[in-house]
């Protein structure tokens, strides 16, 4: 069975299957499509197979999980958190180096995040993961529940609404993509700056702000900065 270091819970079940189907990932970004609007332009008539999928997703029998890796030598992994009464989705940062998985976000009640920037979830979909998840599109929108960033480009629309048409079956991604952007993480979108190689943020829920009394160590933020953009 598999196993995050730090992290108890489970059981982890690796399940990369899941990630073929295409109402997945409807299911997944579910946290960051608000409204009525946003739900029927993403499931459409596929609601209550929707609603089946997640069913088996937050089952109390395996914890599902998919992982992500670095060109660093980091893994991001996202765990489907199925513990009865506080359902949600990790998102951790791991290298065999460490004694234990950091977390990124955490998307539940009591949200947590976020986890990154625009330009590094860009960066953490095109890097190349041998023995691994190396569908760029699939890591983006995998990924996209920790984006929180105030200072998206204009153009950020165009590789989101790829993935969507690549591995969907939505009718108007462009549409979606748009919602998802205005939406993001449940978490307001932060502003990140950077300074000698450190990648941080502002928000009042985040890990990688500095100022918040639980914020990673300066040389955890230094390390995840350089796995995440590639440097």
């Amino acid at each position: 069975m598999l196993q995050i270091p730090g992290y108890e819970g489970g059981p982890l079940v690796a399940r990369s299957d899941y990630l073929d189907d295409p109402l997945f990932w409807p299911v997944h970004l579910g946290a960051c499509l608000r409204g009525e609007d946003a739900q029927r332009a993403a499931f459409g008539a596929d609601w209550d197979a929707a609603m089946e999928l997640y069913r088996m997703l937050s089952a109390d029998h395996e914890w599902p999980v998919f992982s992500v890796p670095l060109r660093s030598g980091h893994t991001i992994y996202v765990v489907y958190r199925n513990l009865d009464g506080d359902h949600g989705v990790d998102y951790l940062i791991h290298h065999r180096a460490w004694p234990e998985a950091e977390t990124l976000a955490a998307d539940d009640g009591h949200f947590m995040g976020p986890g990154t920037a625009w330009p590094e979830l860009l960066s953490v979909a095109r890097q190349p993961a041998p023995g691994g998840l190396d569908d760029s599109d699939a890591r983006l929108l995998l990924l996209f529940p920790t984006l929180g960033d105030a200072t998206l480009p204009d153009d950020a629309a165009v590789p989101l609404t790829a993935a969507l048409a690549a591995r969907t079956l939505i009718e108007e991604p462009a549409e979606v993509a748009s919602m998802l952007l205005e939406n993001q993480g449940q978490w307001e979108p932060a502003h990140w700056t950077s300074a000698d190689g450190v990648r941080i943020n502002d928000g009042g829920h985040s890990y990688r702000n500095p100022g918040n009394a639980f914020a990673l160590p300066q040389d955890r933020l230094l390390e995840i900065s350089k796995a995440l953009n590639d440097l």
